[in-house]
C-alpha cells in the first residue's frame, strides 16, 4: 500500500529532525528532580536519554514558585510575615498591659542595683520595654537577618552547585530560578522558625545574643509566665531573675566589644562550609509522586536541599559552642552572686540550665534551618571556671578577662578550671596581660575601649 501523505509527512520530519542532545544530567538527582517537572522525556515517560525541556521546567517552577521574591538570599519581609501569620493562627498575642509594662520596669532597676554589687562591668541597659511575641518577631527582624543571610547565601549557593558542571551552560536561567525558589523555601521556614521561637523566648538576649535594640532590656511577660508554671516560684521572683539575666548580659556584650562579632564570626564560618546532601536529594526525589506537579514544590519546601553538616564545620561549631558557654557560664555565675539572699535563685538558676542544655529554642530553630545548634555544653563547667577565677583572683579578673579575647581561656581550659584561675595553666602571657590589665588605668575609665586592646581599667 501506498504511504499516505499523512505518513510521508512524519517520515521527512523525522528525517529532517536535528538529533537530541545529550541529556547533561543524567545520573543525577536533578534528573529526576526536572522530571518530576515534565522537563526531562526520560524521566516523564518518553525517550530516555534526550536533554532537558527547559521551557517546560520554567513553566513549572513559575507556577510553583510565582510568590518567590528575591532581596538578596532570603526575603526577610516574606519571613516576618509568615511568622506573624502563624503566631497568629496560633491563638491570643495580647500586648503587655500597663502592670506588666511597670513590673518589668520595677525589674530592670532592682537587677541593675543587685548586679552593681556584684561586678565592675558597668549597666549598659537605658532602658526597659514589655514585648509581645509579635513585638519580639519585628524588634529583632535586623538581628535576625544579619545572623541569616550569610548562611543562607550559602544553601542557596550550593544548590546551585549540586548540578553538573557540563549543565551550567544551558541552565543558566534555571539556576536562577533555583536561587529564587530557595530564597522562598528559606523565608518560609525561617518565618515558620521564628514563630516557635517567638512563643518560648523570654527576653531579648535569651538565645545568647543581643538580638534587640542597643541598651534596651526586653522581656516578655506572656513567656515569663509561662516559664514560671510548674516551678512553684512567685511570679514575682521568676521575672527578676529572668531580668538579672537580661541585663547581665547586656553589660557582658558592652563590656565586650569583640564578643557579638566574633560569634556571628563562628555562625558565618559553618555558613562557608555548607554543602547539599546530593545523595539525599537523589533518595528524596524517588518518593516524588510526578504525576502531582506540587509534589515537587512540597519535597522542597520539606527540606529537600536541607544542607549537611561536613567536617569542614567542626570547627566553627566547637568555637560557637565554647563561646556560648564562657558568655552562658559568666552570665550564670554573675547571677548567682547577684541574687545570693534569694530563696528562690538556685533552683532558678537550674531551671534555665535545664531548658538550655536539653536544647533550647535557639538550638531548635538554627537546627532545622541550617543544621547548626546553638547548645553550650559545657555551661556548668564555664560557670565553674568563672567562679573559681572569682574565689582565687576576685571579681575584677574574672570579668577582666572579657576586656580582650587574648585573656580568655579556651575549651581545654574547662578541663581544669582550677588550674586556669590559679594561674597554673600554663599560660604566662595570659597571666603577665592580666596583671598588667588590673593594675593599669584606661584613659577613658571604659573597659577594654582604649586604643591598645588588653591595657583597660577591669573595672
Amino acid at each position: 500500500m501506498a504511504d499516505t501523505p499523512d505518513d510521508r509527512d512524519d517520515s521527512s520530519s523525522e528525517d529532517n529532525r536535528e538529533p537530541q542532545q545529550p541529556n547533561p544530567f543524567a545520573g543525577t538527582p536533578f534528573e529526576q528532580v526536572f522530571g518530576a517537572l515534565g522537563g526531562i522525556p526520560g524521566a516523564a515517560g518518553g525517550p530516555a536519554g534526550q536533554a532537558p525541556d527547559l521551557g517546560a521546567i520554567f513553566g513549572q517552577m513559575q507556577q510553583l514558585f510565582s510568590g518567590a521574591t528575591q532581596d538578596g538570599s532570603v526575603d526577610f519581609d516574606t519571613a516576618r510575615d509568615v511568622a506573624r501569620r502563624t503566631l497568629a493562627a496560633a491563638g491570643p498575642d495580647p500586648s503587655p498591659h500597663a502592670g506588666q509594662v511597670g513590673a518589668v520596669a520595677d525589674a530592670v532597676r532592682l537587677a541593675e542595683t543587685w548586679l552593681d554589687r556584684v561586678t565592675d562591668v558597668p549597666a549598659a541597659t537605658t532602658s526597659s520595654v514589655a514585648w509581645s511575641r509579635a513585638e519580639w518577631v519585628e524588634a529583632t527582624g535586623t538581628s535576625w537577618r544579619r545572623l541569616m543571610e550569610p548562611i543562607a547565601d550559602n544553601v542557596v549557593g550550593a544548590i546551585a552547585q549540586a548540578i553538573p558542571d557540563e549543565a551550567r551552560a544551558m541552565a543558566g536561567p534555571l539556576i536562577g530560578m533555583l536561587n529564587q525558589a530557595g530564597s522562598a523555601m528559606f523565608a518560609q521556614q525561617i518565618g515558620q522558625g521564628l514563630a516557635g521561637l517567638a512563643t518560648e523566648v523570654l527576653s531579648s538576649t535569651d538565645i545568647g545574643l543581643p538580638m534587640g535594640p542597643s541598651r534596651v532590656a526586653a522581656v516578655l511577660p506572656h513567656n515569663v509566665e509561662a516559664f514560671g508554671e510548674g516551678l512553684e516560684h512567685s511570679s514575682a521572683d521568676v521575672l527578676l531573675y529572668v531580668t538579672l539575666r537580661e541585663c547581665a548580659h547586656h553589660r557582658l556584650f558592652a563590656h565586650a566589644p569583640w564578643l557579638e562579632q566574633a560569634l556571628v564570626g563562628a555562625i558565618d564560618e559553618f555558613g562557608a562550609g555548607t554543602q547539599i546532601d546530593v545523595e539525599a536529594i537523589e533518595a528524596q526525589v524517588r518518593e516524588i509522586d510526578p504525576s502531582r506537579p506540587e509534589a515537587i514544590a512540597e519535597a522542597m519546601q520539606g527540606g529537600l536541599f536541607e544542607p549537611r553538616r561536613t567536617p569542614g564545620q567542626q570547627h566553627a561549631v566547637e568555637r560557637l559552642e565554647t563561646l556560648l558557654a564562657f558568655v552562658e557560664g559568666w552570665v550564670d555565675e554573675v547571677v548567682s552572686q547577684a541574687a545570693r539572699d534569694m530563696p528562690s535563685a538556685p533552683a532558678l538558676a537550674e531551671a534555665v540550665r535545664r531548658r538550655r542544655a536539653t536544647g533550647g529554642p535557639a538550638e531548635q530553630t538554627f537546627a532545622s534551618l541550617v543544621g547548626l545548634e546553638l547548645r553550650p555544653r559545657r555551661l556548668r563547667d564555664a560557670a565553674n571556671l568563672w567562679a573559681a577565677v572569682r574565689d582565687r583572683q576576685g571579681p575584677a579578673a574574672r570579668d577582666a578577662a572579657w576586656t580582650h579575647p587574648d585573656l580568655m581561656p579556651t575549651a581545654a581550659d574547662l578541663d581544669d578550671p582550677l588550674g586556669f584561675a590559679s594561674g597554673e595553666s600554663g599560660d604566662d602571657d595570659f597571666d603577665a596581660a592580666l596583671d598588667e590589665l588590673l593594675s593599669g588605668e584606661a584613659g577613658d575609665g571604659t573597659p577594654g575601649r582604649d586604643d591598645e586592646p588588653g591595657t583597660g581599667d577591669a573595672r
